[in-house]
């Protein structure tokens, strides 16, 4: 282990007996079921500003260093597509979700659909919650191990333990008060990585990279395709970001929760900056390089005094917890809360809480699990997790805001038809992280599915009443429209959208388009319905 390895464990150390003791305080705040999942409601605005905060840009901080080295200052656009993401999430539905008292995603869906849709909703989001929170461990995991030594499984399993041990106390308040706490070291990371990047390379350094390298200063080389890939499945993630909204939600009043989030949309900027600086200065000083997370504490231990070293990466663990908290906690609600009421209606918040305790302790052993399958490719959990719930929750979700037509058999059956149309065409492409069967990500396969699925079986079920209510002033009309137009360009442009792997993405803005106008135009035969939100 070398210099700056002892500092950053002695760092860590410090840091996870500090965690621990503000656990217990988040105990005493936590003493019911509405406590502990939700912290009590009364969450304020800078509570769910770091809360946010430190989910997306905890991830994304990781993420753009990564890109940042590889690609230049177009990784950027990872950070503006999550911060769009962000601004839509507190401009649009934080007010509404507020105000349905949301607590998960799965929770919403069990409340609309009934029992079996809430058991399987929830196992569904619950397992695919460790696989995010192993991918981002294992990121920092491979920066860690070029100072220290520890292999990624083991920094994955510290980790986790350390996860599972302050979430058990506080629930909600445990993720709010270490937010808080990470936040600032995030701070303190970036003013560190911004001395060093004076120290080495500096601007004359940046300028030279340039000239050198004309392509890391151009917005747009790491493909037009990428970023608009980013862009859509941020977009698309948008309804589903369950931990988000589980913390959001957790605030007194719903302009509290949105001016949370605004302000976390603007804290983030300097990281994102940061991040891509950082990257940028190590592709300068440490060229050659496979993977920017392994170039960075390289150029660092080069550049600063080693205890500097060791408190800029107590950061990149600090990023790492701040993404996994909300992930694991949020995982165990759905499965503790969300699969327990299922099995067991009568089950009491006490009870449940206690449920959603075990199944911390599930997720935390998946999340070791996971590491040791398929620890040397980080990036592979967020694909499969990302196929995995979004192409089984997204239409059921939509249709529970805004189309009562939807039937519980068709939610039902369409939370299997999207994940398994996902997972099998991520199976055909060989199961990798880039390389998709038929150059189209199987994300969008499963939405797809999802999504006609849903349609077909509630319209097609002769129990259900519906009846055709169009008009030319519906959204409706305009997304026809839109649709119609993207299959125009679809027929003309195929072999260039095939080649650009947006072929998947331009499929599904389609079957969106259709789903909306189906949704705009049918609308329930019986009346009573109507205090679900339309689309007008």
């Amino acid at each position: 282990m070398t210099t700056v390895g002892y500092w950053f464990i002695g760092f860590a150390l410090v840091y996870t007996v500090y965690l621990i003791f503000i656990s217990q305080v988040a105990r005493k705040k936590a003493a019911d079921g509405n406590g502990y999942f939700v912290g009590g409601r009364s969450f304020n605005t800078l509570f769910v500003t770091v809360c946010i905060t430190g989910l997306f840009s905890g991830s994304s901080y990781i993420a753009i260093i990564e890109l940042s080295y590889l690609h230049g200052v177009s990784a950027v656009w990872y950070g503006v597509a999550e911060t769009v993401q962000v601004l839509i999430i507190a401009l649009v539905l934080i007010a509404p979700f507020r105000k349905k008292a949301l607590v998960t995603i799965s929770g919403l869906l069990g409340d609309r659909y009934g029992e079996k849709v809430r058991g399987l909703a929830g196992a569904i989001t619950a397992f695919t919650f460790p696989m995010w929170s192993v991918a981002t461990a294992l990121a920092f995991a491979s920066a860690l191990s070029v100072f220290t030594g520890i292999s990624l499984v083991w920094s994955v399993v510290l980790t986790a333990t350390l996860l599972f041990a302050y979430l058990q106390f506080g629930g909600m308040w445990s993720v709010g008060l270490t937010q808080l706490s990470n936040v600032v070291i995030f701070f303190i990371m970036l003013a560190i990585g911004t001395y060093a990047f004076f120290v080495n390379p500096g601007v004359d350094g940046l300028k030279e990279l340039f000239q050198e390298k004309p392509q890391y200063a151009h917005v747009g080389s790491v493909g037009m395709q990428t970023i608009l890939a980013w862009f859509g499945t941020f977009l698309f993630n948008v309804i589903l970001a369950q931990a988000a909204f589980q913390m959001a939600l957790s605030c007194k009043t719903a302009k509290q929760g949105r001016n949370g989030l605004l302000y976390a949309s603007l804290l983030g900027i300097p990281l994102i900056a940061g991040a891509v600086l950082f990257g940028l200065a190590a592709a300068q000083a440490v060229p050659g390089e496979t993977r920017g997370l392994i170039a960075v504490p390289m150029y660092l231990m080069d550049t600063l005094p080693a205890p500097l070293v060791g408190l800029f990466f107590l950061g990149f663990w600090a990023a790492a917890l701040s993404w996994g908290a909300p992930c694991q906690f949020s995982g165990a609600t759905s499965l503790g809360r969300d699969v327990g009421k299922a099995i067991n209606p009568k089950a009491t918040e006490q009870q449940l809480v206690k449920y959603t305790k075990w199944s911390l302790l599930l997720l935390t052993l998946l999340m070791i699990g996971f590491a040791m399958l398929r620890a040397e490719q980080s990036a592979w959990w967020n694909v499969l997790a990302w196929v995995t719930r979004n192409s089984a929750t997204f239409a059921p979700v939509v249709a529970a805001i805004f189309w009562p037509v939807v039937t519980k058999r068709a939610a039902f059956v369409s939370l299997f038809t999207g994940s398994a149309a996902g997972l099998l065409w991520y199976h055909l492409g060989g199961w990798a992280i880039n390389g998709f069967y038929l150059n189209i990500h199987p994300v969008w396969i499963g939405m797809i599915a999802n999504i006609v699925t849903i349609v077909f079986i509630s319209l097609l079920d002769s129990s259900n009443e519906w009846k055709w209510k169009g008009s030319v002033k519906h959204l409706g009309t305009y997304a026809l429209a839109g649709a119609v137009v993207l299959i125009l360009l679809t027929a003309g442009f195929f072999h260039e959208l095939y080649r650009s792997g947006l072929l998947g993405l331009v499929l599904t803005l389609i079957v969106s388009g259709l789903f909306i106008a189906c949704m705009s135009f049918t609308k329930p035969a019986n009346h009573t319905q109507e205090e679900y939100s339309k689309i007008v």
